[in-house]
């Protein structure tokens, strides 16, 4: 069942002229207006720069920001006609995650939680961070505490939800710290799916056969991996369900 979980301010279109230096997008809005904004995603965004696309940004003017734009979305055609949203902030994934978490959506998976914590040290050394780390209530009868780390997942091919879309070395560490506390405690791969064009999700192998094989050995470890879907608007971030994971 779809959910509202985000609300955006105000979003303004315009269309993609260039992305560079990997932070920053040239855009040209519909009022014709040229603005540069800071582009949130840092990965090669693999099939979402085509044809110069239509894209959303949000405005938030402040002294302590170097640009005020923020690009948002953009919009990639399917099919003859037919097109989707994708959210390309990759600062929103665990933000929509905390709010499905929060929202009781994983509640049949992870049961009732206690506390939500962001950011804590884990690890070998304790020099990585997790995304969240949760812990149950009293009334949960898996007393593990659960280790969550989330994916922003853009790429696609055909129905096929990708990560990653490059090689990611980081990636790699996070799979083997996450198997290396089960079976003591519970570990949560997210790969947060920004489009709704999928039925999918698979490792990126093509891009990075090495997560895809760490993948794959870390499920058969005891890793528990849930695509989530999320849909795009102009005004909001609707949850749109999990998705079944395919070539494992």
């Amino acid at each position: 069942m779809k959910k509202k979980l985000f609300e955006f301010d105000t979003l303004h279109e315009g269309k993609l002229i260039k992305r560079y230096k990997r932070f920053l997008a040239d855009i040209k809005l519909d009022n014709g207006m040229e603005i540069t904004a800071h582009c949130p995603n840092t990965g090669p965004m693999q099939g979402l720069l085509l044809d110069n696309p239509r894209v959303r940004v949000s405005f938030s003017p402040s002294p302590k920001r170097k640009l005020s734009w923020t690009w948002e979305q953009v919009k990639i055609f399917t099919a003859k006609d037919e097109f989707t949203w994708v959210g390309i902030n990759t600062l929103l994934a665990n933000k929509l995650i905390k709010k499905t978490i929060e929202g009781g959506i994983l509640k049949e998976i992870i049961g009732e939680i206690s506390t939500i914590r962001a950011e804590m040290p884990y690890g070998k050394d304790r020099k990585s961070r997790i995304d969240f780390f949760l812990t149950p209530k009293s009334s949960n009868p898996d007393k593990r505490n659960i280790y969550v780390e989330v994916k922003n997942t853009t790429w696609r091919n055909g129905k096929v939800a990708l990560f990653p879309d490059t090689v990611t070395l980081r990636g790699q560490k996070h799979l083997k710290e996450l198997i290396s506390v089960v079976p003591g405690e519970k570990s949560i791969l997210i790969p947060c799916i920004t489009r709704t064009d999928i039925d999918f999700f698979a490792p990126g192998d093509e891009a990075d056969p090495i997560y895809g094989q760490l993948f794959r050995e870390s499920i058969e470890n005891g890793l528990i991996v849930l695509p989530c879907s999320f849909g795009f608007y102009k005004d909001h971030v609707n949850w749109e369900g999990f998705i079944p994971i395919t070539n494992i």
